[in-house]
């Protein structure tokens, strides 16, 4: 005898019929969670301008929503609440002043802070007491102040090595480097570190000669040091070696000039001597006897 079956045979619904009639069901009665999306503008927000976190594509058949700060949705962490029918709005613990809910679900923010960096919420609730949720980080950024360089020495022989290091306050910052009010060209004699907060320069030449900047940056502001004059000197061993080679050169010079001189001299008295010299007579060619009578 099998086992008892759960239901009378015709009257029996298979279990994942029932699983899919609940999941379309689920699907029908929830409001989708789709296009609810949090938009901020300006997107890249300074410390002191306003904010506004928009709301997009807001859903319909709302009863209230409300704002919180933080990554997670908690009473002590409400900015303020929205209810729609009554147009009642709601301070919550997080509150600064500073905050607008609109009747639209926005958050108008004034005179942001540093303070004001983080998530925050969205959560609404729909007549059928379901609730949804939206999240969207605000990130603001302080304005930068003027950097400043160091540098290991201002005044550098040539062949020798220079570092150079920007010194900024600000966090979050990219760095970048002027020479003579242009952007760098890096070459192979120059290393930066790892920020390019740091460049070295290693052998150093004449051309490495001129006035050095380095320009810090966020993405809402930038901002350039003083110049810095660095100045290279020629290296004395490398002049004094050229000198003694033009030196030796001259004296090697003016001794084969000497030599050729000398030798062309006596060459030019032997020639001299000669012609002054009279002709040698022959012999047995004397004068004849047959010339005596």
């Amino acid at each position: 005898m099998g086992p008892p079956s759960a239901c009378p045979h015709r009257e029996c619904i298979p279990w994942q019929g029932l699983l899919l009639t609940a999941s379309l069901l689920t699907f029908w009665n929830a409001p989708t969670t789709a296009w609810l999306f949090i938009a901020s503008a300006p997107f890249e927000v300074a410390e002191g301008e306003n904010v506004h976190l928009s709301v997009v594509y807001l859903p319909e058949n709302l009863y209230s929503y409300g704002w919180y700060k933080g990554k997670t949705v908690e009473p002590n962490q409400l900015i303020a609440a929205y209810v729609i029918d009554t147009h009642v709005r709601t301070p919550g613990p997080a509150y600064s002043g500073r905050e607008t809910i609109s009747p639209s679900g926005d958050l108008h923010f004034q005179n942001v802070t540093l303070e004001d960096t983080g998530y925050y919420n969205l959560q609404v609730t729909y007549r059928n007491s379901q609730i949804e949720q939206a999240s969207h980080h605000l990130r603001v950024y302080e304005s930068v102040a003027q950097p400043s360089i160091q540098a290991s020495s201002t005044t550098v022989t040539e062949k020798g090595s220079v570092v150079l290091t920007c010194h900024t306050n600000n966090t979050g910052t990219s760095f970048q480097w002027i020479f003579n009010n242009q952007r760098l060209q890096v070459t192979k004699r120059m290393k930066l570190s790892w920020f390019n907060h740091v460049l070295t320069i290693d052998p150093i030449r004449q051309e490495d000669a001129g006035e050095y900047q380095c320009e810090v940056s966020n993405p809402v502001s930038s901002n350039r040091s003083d110049p810095l004059k660095l100045t290279v000197k020629s290296d004395d061993n490398t002049l004094g070696i050229l000198i003694g080679v033009l030196v030796g050169s001259l004296l090697v010079a003016a001794l084969v000039c000497f030599l050729l001189l000398r030798k062309t001299g006596r060459a030019s008295d032997q020639s001299d001597f000669r012609e002054q010299q009279p002709p040698a007579s022959t012999p047995g060619h004397g004068p004849s006897d047959s010339s005596i009578s």
